[in-house]
């Protein structure tokens, strides 16, 4: 099968010891294609190195929400990756200079589950805006987190002319996620999908032309308690098969051709 893992965080701490193995297991499963996403300067830098030194990673530069209003909590604190206030232009600006090195803009979009202040949720929505027109001038996809902003991220895309975007551990709504696909978007599921309810709902309700396969590793394992790497994607892929009613390696073959779709 040809797998792909369009969300990944292989330059997270989790991976120091161990990152070859864990991408010659990646590669032994059948995964093709690793996108390793960014989420502020420090590690959109370490991503572009990762991507010169293994070819199966593919550079995904972004913004993480909370990075780009200076927001912290001991939840990020503890994410394992470098957390930073990153100047938005300043980052922009780098990821235009980047952008032919680079397959997508990600990890970008709003959070309120962790900042959900009056002026957090203004500040975000006037960076993502600034970072769906950079992708509309550069024509590259956007990778995007929505938690617990799902309607107010799915109308700022719908306001624009992004087409390619991928909606990155979704958990809005049934009623959103028929919004998003009516859009063309395109949903991620990751491997925790083997162990949470939420994500049946959102393969059934999306078309299979329009979902793909992620990680989000080291997160959402399809084991609780288990870091998560690439090659559980496998995971995603057998669950979509289950609800889709279609061998694995037809589901396989079409989230290739979507990956190559939305990203090639």
């Amino acid at each position: 099968m040809l797998l792909v893992d369009v969300h990944a965080h292989l330059n997270h701490s989790r991976f120091n010891t161990d990152l070859s193995a864990v991408i010659a297991r990646a590669q032994q499963a059948g995964v093709k294609a690793i996108i390793v996403n960014g989420v502020n300067h420090s590690t959109n830098q370490e991503v572009l190195a990762l991507a010169k030194q293994c070819p199966i990673i593919k550079p995904a530069l972004g913004l993480y929400p909370t990075d780009a209003i200076g927001f912290s909590s001991d939840a990020t604190e503890e994410q394992g990756l470098a957390r930073q206030f990153t100047p938005v232009d300043d980052t922009l600006e780098f990821i235009r200079k980047h952008k032919a090195d680079i397959i997508a803009i990600g990890e970008v979009g709003i959070d309120y589950k962790e900042a959900n202040a009056p002026d957090q949720i203004t500040q975000q929505k006037v960076v993502f805006q600034k970072i769906i027109a950079l992708a509309e001038q550069i024509k590259k996809p956007l990778i995007v987190h929505s938690r617990n902003a799902e309607s107010d991220v799915i109308d700022l895309l719908q306001s624009s002319s992004c087409n390619k975007v991928v909606m990155h551990c979704f958990g809005g709504r049934k009623t959103l996620v028929r919004k998003a696909t009516d859009a063309g978007f395109y949903f991620s599921i990751p491997p925790v999908c083997q162990r949470l309810q939420h994500f049946s709902m959102v393969i059934a309700e999306v078309p299979l032309n329009q979902l793909l396969t992620e990680t989000d590793a080291p997160y959402l394992s399809p084991v609780a308690g288990q870091r998560n790497e690439p090659a559980n994607v496998l995971e995603s892929i057998k669950k979509i098969a289950e609800i889709k009613k279609f061998t694995p390696e037809e589901v396989a073959n079409n989230v290739w051709m979507n990956y190559q779709k939305l990203f090639l």
